[in-house]
């Protein structure tokens, strides 16, 4: 394993746009992990605030079955989906970090690799605000590269968009002396039609002490604002009289491919 592969911070913005039934499109700044955690189990980031109080931090509880090594439940998941022999590479995290104790990780991207730093997984973890989760299970070529990946929607995230359509992913991740990553979601509707637009961007930079201490100055209250910025959205799609949906049961598998 790389042990010098870098903990990354990443900064940038949070997009969405709705194209149906009413236009309706937000913007929010962001700051984001991206972390090598085969690397962290090797060697430790003294500058990453681990399942330990901070104004920014990272819980391994926060995914997977909520257990205290998320490393340990990604792998295991390869290993029941057959694909571990071909993960002999990193495993990166990119996900939101906790605020003073506090949770919000609507979806985490887990990339994983082969030994020459080629991603031939990701993993698409996706949380309601019901305490549910589900995993999106993604192959196939250009995982890195903008290649569009389709699963099916089969788990309730919105009341403003019914559990029904396709998912169309894409990723982009730039390495480099200013590293970037791209991550796009798009839903599209049983008839073919584009109906939301999201993405998470931003350039990283190497997780120390005062980026950190930076990060925070910049969003202190980087997950309760994103919290309250959703229920301002809903408020105003309610407002635009965009159709509401009941929730449904949540899928009886977890995971989806």
């Amino acid at each position: 394993m790389n042990v010098t592969a870098p903990v990354w911070l990443g900064q940038g913005p949070v997009r969405h746009r709705r194209l149906a039934p009413r236009a309706h499109a937000f913007s929010y700044a962001s700051t984001f992990f991206v972390l090598p955690l085969r690397r962290l189990r090797e060697q430790p980031e003294p500058a990453l605030p681990r399942n330990r109080p901070a104004w920014f931090s990272f819980y391994d509880a926060d995914h997977g079955a909520g257990g205290p090594d998320a490393l340990a439940w990604v792998e295991a998941l390869l290993q029941r989906e057959g694909l571990a022999e071909q993960v002999d590479g990193e495993i990166w995290l990119q996900c939101f970090p906790r605020v003073l104790g506090h949770s919000f990780k609507p979806v985490s991207f887990w990339f994983c690799e082969r030994r020459d730093g080629q991603s031939v997984v990701v993993l698409a973890e996706v949380h309601n605000t019901f305490g549910e989760r589900h995993v999106y299970l993604l192959q196939g070529p250009g995982l890195d590269s903008g290649g569009e990946q389709v699963a099916r929607k089969v788990f309730h995230v919105s009341p403003f968009a019914e559990v029904t359509g396709q998912y169309r992913f894409r990723f982009h991740r730039r390495g480099g002396a200013q590293p970037q990553w791209l991550a796009r979601v798009d839903l599209w509707t049983e008839q073919d039609q584009p109906l939301l637009q999201t993405s998470l961007s931003g350039r990283l930079q190497p997780l120390t002490p005062a980026a950190l201490r930076q990060a925070c100055r910049a969003q202190p209250l980087h997950s309760l604002a994103l919290v309250a910025r959703i229920h301002w959205q809903a408020l105003r799609l309610w407002l635009k009289r965009v159709p509401w949906f009941s929730k449904p049961a949540p899928p009886a598998q977890a995971l989806s491919r």
